[in-house]
């Protein structure tokens, strides 16, 4: 019978890690950063608050005036006697005229701005060729030419094709002038499609058209809401083009219609304030709608 001498094993001690940082010890820090603030950042959003309120209050309570308030000279007064003729003065003075103008002018420019960018964003894009990339930084020159450089040029274009007077004469120069600005947006929000999505629906056989269609197109919907809205600004707050191509009152658009209540003898400011509220309420609407859009196309210009 054999007995086993040999030593028994030691005992097997297991090892504990170290305990790390608890996550009270971490965050005790960053509590107390949220807790203090940023007094900096707090007062700087106040006085640009300020800065903002201000204004829209001062027209919105001169607009509620009577006349001879609001020539007393005291902006920030509130209105003793508040009236709304001032907004039935404006409505009684062919507003909704120049409204369905300014809406017509907005629709057409952006429709215009839309059927042309896209395709020409998409091939800028696709295209790798020298010839491309010359035409495309080419176009671009447009962002650094002011509008009153080239409306000599425009004011004969115009007079020689017969479109003085129309809606088309104001609707073609604000087109043309928000395009480069349109293209730019367009291009860096499809650049962040992925080109394996491409090369996959070129193996499907699609066409350049479809996957224009099925494939950038949706996936460029902030960049596309982006140049809307910007295509729409710029043809709603126009002022230039309107001015110096058109002449019948009933051709007027709502920047114009600011005219009417200012004369030789004095300007009725009132009346003036309230076409202003009036003219903005729409296209504030639009752009609370669609901020977020606008936003996030934006932050999509540089692209990759």
């Amino acid at each position: 019978m054999s007995t086993d001498t040999r030593p028994a094993a030691p005992p097997v001690t297991p090892v504990r890690p170290s305990p790390g940082p608890s996550p009270s010890t971490e965050s005790a820090p960053r509590r107390r950063r949220l807790r203090l603030g940023n007094p900096l950042a707090g007062l700087g959003s106040l006085v640009w608050l300020v800065i903002v309120i201000v204004p829209i209050y001062t027209m919105l309570s001169a607009s509620l005036m009577h006349q001879d308030q609001a020539l007393d000279g005291n902006p920030l007064a509130f209105p003793t006697h508040p009236t709304l003729d001032n907004y039935h003065t404006v409505l009684d003075n062919g507003f909704f005229s120049m409204l369905g103008n300014t809406v017509i002018v907005a629709v057409a420019t952006v429709a215009i701005v839309l059927a042309l960018s896209i395709p020409l964003s998409y091939v800028a894009i696709r295209t790798r060729s020298r010839l491309s990339s010359v035409v495309f930084r080419t176009f671009l020159l447009g962002v650094a030419i002011p509008a009153q450089a080239v409306i000599v040029p425009l004011y004969l274009m115009i007079g020689k094709m017969g479109l003085y007077d129309t809606l088309p004469a104001v609707i073609l120069p604000t087109a043309a002038f928000a395009m480069p600005v349109a293209v730019l947006v367009l291009t860096g929000t499809m650049r962040d499609v992925s080109e394996e999505l491409y090369e996959a629906m070129s193996l499907d056989g699609a066409s350049p058209l479809r996957m224009l269609l099925q494939l950038t197109v949706p996936l460029s919907k902030a960049g596309i809401s982006t140049v809307t809205i910007f295509s729409a600004l710029q043809a709603w707050n126009g002022f230039l083009f309107p001015l110096i191509f058109t002449q019948s009152e009933e051709k007027h658009v709502l920047t114009l219609g600011l005219f009417n209540f200012q004369s030789q003898f004095g300007v009725n400011i009132p009346a003036m304030l309230a076409a202003i509220v009036l003219s903005v309420v729409p296209i504030f609407a639009v752009y609370l709608v669609a901020r977020r859009a606008l936003i996030n196309g934006l932050m999509g210009v540089g692209g990759k």
